[in-house]
């Protein structure tokens, strides 16, 4: 049988040299990570800094913390005590998602799904608001994931960890749930059995406090559930037996709300840790009993095997589960796509698929990569690793013996409803873009203001040469990024975008906002619409193009309106594009912004600006800024400041109500720094500011 190799001797050998609370962090399942260079990020000495919430669940450890590290008790939690609830509260509701038709015909609907454990930085250090760097973790593929838990907790930190808010947002906004984290780490690496006894004690009426704690701090910051990790082990079936009963609790407090729980595989019915890398008999009191599912899905360790994982779908099955409902752990932390995987004991050819699947730190993409790296080399990457090496959403590949996700699992949609629109911005960017103007130069990172992006990489239907697609942040319409096509084009190009179900009518437009680099030659661009979902699994929707005008080199950013009325009342099941280049010449052509909707509209403006709270940092002034929801519909807010010469500088954006704001430093002489907020509507049109001066 190919086993999958225990990953705790590996993981004890990269943890050496981690800083302490790292390197009493290590588990099977994991740590909270430590920089490549094996040190903590340094946290500012800003005391405004939000970030992402961390507990312990009721005692604290002996001794003093370590530099940037609080410790909390969950027990003690009240939201009204929370002093960055409202930085680390997320808004965008989970939307719902549909099946268009597969990309390809390797690509299953309705069976194995995708989790994904990832980290974005140690326990104690995952900013509430995005930081500013580029240099960060942006994932894009989220129509190929169904669940993504904030992985983090260590016994120096803490071991409940609570996703931040830009990451559920963007999550959310694709239709993808988010999972905070439980963690009990094993003896060797810090666990304390008393942290178990803690989570599950029961009060006097024989309720679990901390059960219902889990379920508020979950509903008030606004993510969907938790993924519970027991490994300490020293217990015994008594222990397990409320371990049970308190999953139980939990499952049953937070149905109302729509939450979901994810156990780990390592502690079994007799208290002890064992892992099992199977639904058996030993854990499947912790899946599923005599009442009924005890949580909503099981990820099995990494010891898993073809028979386990057959035996385990089986097993599901006699208990009235779905085999799908079990996810295979797959540990790519070290090696990405060169981790030795039985792809078959999951994805057998020819037959139905086994179980699901779950990553465990997919963002090696991003931490393999050297010094240095760029965001577009990081996209690169997570591009190949998600979709294979060489290859087109319509054609899947990878190399070796790597299985890319789009070869297997059917990607899903969020565009159902007018108006939609999305300006290519992944998240993250070298500085930031408005109406194709630089308005900051700083690097960013805010995962809550990515756009809805093209979810297959990349489908392109040609009878000549395959232009070369990627996301560029030399140049944006607005943002951090746009989408670049280059190469020769031989050959008309049609680009798949985006399946879709949206509402079209007869006052329906589509704007495409587009320009070429200096060195392009002209390029004539259509509207690709289909109004009819594709016939088949790997075919092309049936597409009518639309003129949407001829650009030459030196045009410089513009917006063509494409009326939809002509093809009719109905559905737009597909968008994309057609490219034409003049004799076969290179181009290189950028789409900055589509949008497609039944007339302009703006949002109405938010109110109430004030300063809640400043710090002097180096010289410069940190600030938390507040205001009241504008009403009606709002995507996002934009803070700029207002600079003496009357230019505007971005400051950023958040969904919510609140944010933070580093580094502020006199202009010239001026008496006060003005900032203004503008609600942001979902077609990007900005409404009136609401201001406020802070006084230097």
């Amino acid at each position: 049988m190919n086993r999958q190799p225990s990953p705790v001797p590996r993981r004890r050998v990269l943890l050496a040299g981690a800083g302490a609370a790292a390197a009493l962090a290590g588990p099977s399942l994991g740590a909270s990570p430590a920089r490549a260079d094996g040190r903590h990020r340094p946290r500012a000495a800003d005391s405004l800094q939000p970030y992402a919430s961390y507990w312990f669940p009721d005692s604290l450890p002996s001794g003093t913390p370590g530099d940037g590290i609080t410790w909390r008790s969950l027990a003690a939690w009240q939201p009204g005590t929370d002093r960055d609830l409202a930085f680390n509260r997320a808004t965008v509701p989970l939307a719902r998602r549909f099946t268009p038709v597969p990309a390809n015909t390797t690509a299953r609907a309705g069976q194995a799904r995708i989790s994904a454990l990832a980290a974005f930085d140690h326990t104690a250090g995952n900013p509430s608001q995005g930081s500013a760097t580029a240099d960060t973790y942006a994932p894009t593929h989220w129509a190929l994931l169904d669940e993504l838990v904030f992985w983090g907790g260590s016994a120096g930190e803490g071991l409940i960890l609570a996703p931040n808010a830009p990451l559920v947002d963007a999550a959310h906004r694709n239709g993808v749930p988010v999972l905070g984290t439980v963690f009990l780490p094993p003896v060797a690496y810090g666990g304390q059995l008393r942290w178990t006894r803690d989570l599950v004690r029961r009060d006097a009426a024989g309720r679990f406090p901390l059960a219902a704690k889990l379920v508020q701090v979950a509903t008030v910051y606004g993510f969907d559930g938790w993924f519970i990790n027991a490994e300490t082990g020293g217990g015994d079936a008594a222990l397990a037996a409320e371990m049970q009963a308190f999953l139980r609790a939990l499952r049953a407090a937070g149905a109302g709300q729509g939450l979901r729980i994810t156990w780990y595989d390592a502690m079994n019915r007799t208290g002890q840790v064992g892992w099992q890398g199977a639904l058996d008999d030993l854990n499947r009191s912790f899946f599923q009993d005599a009442s009924g599912p005890v949580a909503d899905s099981l990820f099995v360790d990494f010891r898993w095997s073809a028979r386990s994982l057959a035996d385990s779908g089986r097993l599901a099955e006699q208990l009235g589960r779905r085999r799908y409902e079990l996810w295979a752990g797959i540990d790519v932390e070290s090696a990405g796509w060169d981790t030795g995987t039985d792809w078959d004991a999951i994805l057998p050819e020819g037959r139905d698929q086994v179980v699901s699947f779950g990553f465990y730190r997919p963002e090696w993409t991003l931490q393999h990569l050297p010094a240095g790296r760029t965001p577009g080399q990081f996209h690169a990457a997570d591009d190949r690793f998600w979709a294979g090496e060489g290859a087109t959403a319509a054609r899947p590949g990878g190399a070796g013996g790597w299985r890319a996700p789009a070869t297997a699992v059917a990607d899903r949609s969020t565009l159902t409803a007018l108006p939609f629109a999305t300006g290519f911005n992944t998240g993250h960017g070298l500085r930031w873009y408005e109406a194709g103007q630089v308005t900051s130069e700083a690097p960013w990172s805010h995962l809550g203001l990515q756009d809805r992006l093209p979810p297959r990489r990349w489908v392109v239907h040609t009878e000549g040469q395959h232009p070369d697609i990627s996301w560029d942040f030399d140049d944006a319409w607005r943002g951090g990024s746009s989408l670049l096509v280059r190469g020769a084009l031989d050959a008309p190009a049609t680009v798949e975008l985006f399946p879709a179900r949206l509402p079209a009518g007869a006052a329906t437009v589509l704007d495409l906002t587009h320009r070429l680099d200096p060195d392009s030659g002209p390029v004539t661009v259509e509207v690709a619409v289909a109004t009819r979902p594709a016939p088949a699994p790997g075919r092309p929707a049936p597409y009518v193009h639309l003129p949407a005008g001829t650009l030459r080199p030196g045009d410089g950013w513009r917006t063509d309106t494409v009326r939809l009325g002509p093809l009719g009342s109905g559905t737009l099941h597909a968008l994309g594009v057609r490219l034409t280049g003049r004799g076969g010449a290179a181009v290189a052509w950028r789409l900055g912004a589509l949008a497609v909707h039944d007339g302009p509209a703006s949002p109405a403006a938010p109110g109430g600006l004030r300063v809640t709270g400043t710090a002097a940092v180096d010289g410069a002034v940190s600030v938390r800024l507040a205001w009241r929801r504008a009403n009606g519909p709002v995507r996002h807010y934009e803070l700029h400041r207002r600079l003496p010469d009357g230019s505007r500088r971005f400051l950023g954006g958040t969904c919510g109500t609140a944010l933070y704001v580093p580094g502020l430093r006199r202009a010239g002489t001026e008496p006060a720094a003005e900032i203004e907020v503008r609600a942001v509507h979902e077609l990007f049109t900005t409404s009136e500011p609401a201001r406020v001066q802070l006084p230097w």
